[in-house]
């Protein structure tokens, strides 16, 4: 559906109500109702935007909070051609998830749309674009001869996604970011070794 500025700017305010409030401390199973309330939105403009109901706006906050996980770490994860930078990125991580705590907007989305085709796909998609990425990355210190060119970039940038995960999960447990910081000091560690 191609939409007009205010269009655009609606269904934006929409999207964005919606994540702002599955980012509270305590977001339960979020209903239409809360949408409308939060966003001040008829249903009418509610089903205008998203003909597909809550399934569908959940799908669009669950791409909207993909998208956040990555551009929260920017610009370093797009430079890590450095140590420096390498270590910037990695506070940055540690920085957005200590400041999420135990709340993670994207894991209670998923967990409302885990059945609603597409929902896997946006999960998959933000893991492989954050896994390339880190890649890009590794090779950059390799070109640089920073790093041993026999590493595997995309076995290394995995390896950082799934402690990132990891770490996020304990997080979600605990309340802390321990896991999660010695997991990317390990791993920078092992680069800076290779």
């Amino acid at each position: 559906m191609k939409l007009t500025p205010k269009g655009q700017a609606t269904r934006r305010r929409i999207v964005e109500g919606a994540a702002e409030y599955l980012r509270g401390t305590e977001p339960g199973a979020v209903t239409l109702d809360d949408v409308l309330a939060i966003t001040r939105t008829s249903k009418g403009q509610m089903f205008h935007y998203f003909p597909g109901g809550k399934e569908q706006l959940l799908l669009a906050v669950a791409q909207e909070e993909a998208d956040r996980v990555l551009i929260d770490q920017e610009p370093h994860l797009s430079d890590l051609g450095t140590w420096e930078a390498w270590t910037a990125w990695r506070d940055s991580v540690v920085a957005r998830y200590h400041a999420q705590g135990r709340s993670c907007p994207l894991a209670a989305l998923m967990d409302q749309v885990s059945s609603t085709p597409g929902a896997a796909e946006v999960v998959t998609e933000l893991l492989r674009q954050w896994r390339a990425r880190i890649a890009v990355g590794v090779v950059a210190m390799q070109d640089a001869g920073r790093i041993s060119a026999d590493l595997d970039a995309d076995r290394v940038a995995s390896a950082f996604v799934a402690g990132i995960q990891g770490g996020v999960q304990v997080l979600r447990a605990t309340g802390s970011t321990d896991q999660l910081e010695a997991v990317l000091d390990l791993l920078i560690d092992y680069l800076r070794k290779a």
